[in-house]
């Protein structure tokens, strides 16, 4: 599913217009990126959590046979919730 199919979801579930379900879903997916920038767990009862964890330092081999140092960062994990888990079974 794409953003603009997720977006004509929303708008007919809703009862609402498709500009004003694109700003709900933008607002929606702004908000998460937020809280991840700061670090938050976004956790979504029944459909899962976002959380950020730190990443290593590491050396990795580039295509080009190389080595090449990645700094310790931070990344963003979805782990999905039982309810979203048993309906993909």
């Amino acid at each position: 599913m794409t953003k603009t199919e997720l977006v004509r979801c929303v708008a007919a579930e809703c009862d609402m217009t498709l500009k004003d379900a694109a700003r709900a879903v933008d607002a929606v997916l702004d908000t998460i990126k937020g809280a991840a920038a700061r670090g938050e767990k976004v956790a979504l009862p029944g459909f899962g959590a976002f959380v950020v964890v730190p990443t290593r330092a590491r050396a990795v081999k580039s295509p080009k046979g190389n080595v090449v140092e990645v700094p310790a960062g931070r990344a963003v994990r979805f782990r999905a919730g039982k309810a979203l888990r048993d309906a993909v079974k």
